[in-house]
């Protein structure tokens, strides 16, 4: 049974794909690869947070480690349960060093034992909510799920608002998300109508009736943008950081959270953070946590709002620059919930089994 526990409206605050990106020399296995260099540190990780023009948080965090330590960064990237499948076909030859993911799939990585219990400094000054309570894995980059619109298409009052207004015929072949089970924001969209609708058959229910709108499902949640800025799509799921941060480029996204229409006042969202571990059998142990110290350092999270446009893990960093200020206002008066991760990890297959039922998926 799906059990989100409620908490107090917030004032201040996946991206995934299918496609692998490697930046450094990484092969599959054998004494050639990354794993045998003794200054590197393989890091496999959710999309998101690496820009498309080299711009983004991880770009800037990478050099800055790099240029510190002189421990190089290579970074495989792809969907956030992919992620965690690859680093279980390499359990007996590991090759990752550090894994970099959202919930529910950190969660998963922990219960199939791939992760193993390190603190990076920093991380006491992480909410209890965001870390793994065995110390196996802590949110660097705090984050929330999200819709985004075509604000030129969508003007004022013909924005979306419910859940509801996404099956409206306006937006026939116009809407889209990314597919639960794979990536971690349309997994997202699974916990977000289940929590929205009361249940996990009125959530079906729902999403079967949205599918005669639904172009179809997407591995990659990050190339749902361009298709929305450019009115390929009207609306399509995401999160705010990975959203905002494409907003600088693509200016006719709008991001919001959708309500009911039973209470379309009411918008409701979820913190679906970048959450970092290190793995069980990490070739490079020591470099990795090196790592993990240098992403919850006071000088990497303060870049969180301006280069990533996410927020900042640890409590004590409170940004001010112009992009932490438009974030809390992205967020301000939407009520944020608390899924049972717990439940959505030992119960996602059936979910998934039951979206697949529903939409013909």
């Amino acid at each position: 049974m799906f059990r989100p526990t409620r908490v107090h409206p917030a004032r201040t605050a996946a991206a995934v794909t299918g496609a692998l990106v490697l930046a450094g020399s990484l092969t599959a296995c054998g004494g050639n690869s990354a794993a045998s260099d003794d200054k590197a540190v393989t890091v496999y990780s959710a999309d998101g947070l690496k820009g498309e023009n080299g711009d983004g948080w991880y770009d800037r965090v990478f050099a800055d480690f790099e240029k510190k330590t002189g421990i190089k960064v290579n970074y495989v990237e792809g969907g956030s349960g992919e992620m965690v499948q690859r680093a279980v076909r390499e359990r007996s030859n590991t090759q990752a060093d550090v894994l970099i993911t959202l919930p529910p799939f950190i969660q998963q990585a922990g219960e199939k034992g791939l992760l193993k219990k390190y603190e990076p400094k920093g991380s006491e000054e992480v909410g209890a909510a965001d870390k793994a309570a065995d110390g196996t894995w802590t949110s660097v980059v705090k984050n929330y799920f999200g819709f985004i619109y075509n604000k030129k298409e969508l003007p004022g009052g013909k924005a979306p608002r419910t859940w509801e207004d996404l099956t409206d015929g306006t937006y026939e072949n116009k809407v889209q998300y990314s597919t639960p089970g794979v990536a971690g924001d349309g997994t997202a969209v699974l916990i977000k109508t289940m929590h929205d609708f009361g249940g996990k058959k009125p959530a079906m229910e729902y999403l079967e009736k949205l599918q005669t709108n639904n172009v179809g499902p997407s591995a990659s949640t990050g190339k749902l943008a361009p298709k929305v800025d450019k009115g390929e799509l009207l609306a399509a799921n995401g999160d705010v950081q990975m959203n905002y941060a494409q907003s600088k480029d693509m200016p006719n996204l709008g991001i919001w959270f959708p309500a009911t229409a039973q209470h379309p006042d009411k918008p409701t969202t979820f913190a679906l953070p970048y959450a970092a571990g290190l793995l069980s059998k990490a070739p490079h142990d020591a470099n990795a946590k090196k790592f993990l110290d240098f992403l919850l350092g006071r000088q990497a999270q303060r870049q969180v709002s301006e280069i990533g446009g996410g927020f900042p893990a640890r409590r004590d960093v409170k940004p001010t620059d112009a992009d932490a200020v438009a974030l809390d206002k992205i967020v301000d008066g939407v009520e944020i919930f608390r899924p049972d991760w717990r439940d959505v990890a030992e119960n996602l297959p059936s979910y998934v089994a039951d979206w697949k039922s529903a939409t013909g998926s």
